[in-house]
């Protein structure tokens, strides 16, 4: 009877360590906020604090419980929970930064404008991009089960050839520059895509410079 005290209690503690877990604050309202995939997270949080009561030893019950409702956690949540935590992660690290994060699916969309990124006609990185970089980095690293794909754009100004090679040029440097931070270059792809896939007009200079951005999309690796 007292083992089961135990082992119920060790169940409850780890729900409920889980429960603030799960939520997320968001950046804009300071509001807290569930995670997409909290239900699933606390379901697997209780049947994996269940199974470490049961695997482990009389004096271990109570860790057992809270190592197996970590890892239920993860497998409850499946990937919908970790890209949660992840773009949480990430849309704190980028407050303020003028770098917008969306959420589509199990992707996670970072918009940098090129008045952040690079010059007019410019492929170097500016100081302020690397800043961004660096932030992107830091979360990259904890989070490797993710591959970031790097996508340039330009606007229409110039010939269809030239905005090609240059966004090509952009998004290799964004690539290089997350590489030297330790991101794996497996898990990094770079594209380039021109002056195609407009996000504004091109008939004004302000629907131009919404246009020269360069995207990179993070998404969960695919396990066989």
């Amino acid at each position: 009877m007292h083992n089961n005290k135990l082992s119920l209690i060790g169940m409850i503690v780890s729900a409920s360590l889980l429960l603030s877990a799960c939520q997320t604050t968001n950046p804009y309202t300071n509001e807290s906020q569930n995670a997409k995939a909290t239900n699933g997270a606390i379901i697997g949080a209780i049947a994996g604090a269940a199974i470490g009561v049961a695997s482990s030893s009389k004096s271990d019950r109570g860790k057992g419980a809270l190592i197996g409702a970590a890892s239920g956690a993860a497998v409850g949540g499946g990937i919908g929970y970790y890209m949660d935590v992840q773009e949480a992660e990430l849309r704190k690290q980028l407050q303020s930064t003028g770098v917008s994060v969306t959420r589509s699916g199990d992707d996670i969309i970072l918009n940098m404008p090129n008045e952040i990124t690079f010059g007019v006609d410019q492929s170097h990185l500016s100081d302020r991009a690397k800043q961004v970089l660096n932030s992107v980095a830091l979360v990259g690293k904890e989070y490797d089960e993710t591959k970031l794909n790097i996508m340039g754009f330009t606007d229409s100004s110039g010939s269809e050839s030239y905005n090609l090679r240059l966004s090509q040029v952009r998004a290799s440097e964004v690539a290089n520059y997350l590489a030297s931070q330790q991101i794996a270059n497996q898990r990094i792809a770079s594209h380039g895509m021109g002056e195609s896939r407009p996000i504004a007009s091109n008939d004004t200079k302000a629907g131009r410079a919404q246009n020269r951005r360069v995207e990179i999309i993070l998404s969960p690796i695919a396990k066989n």
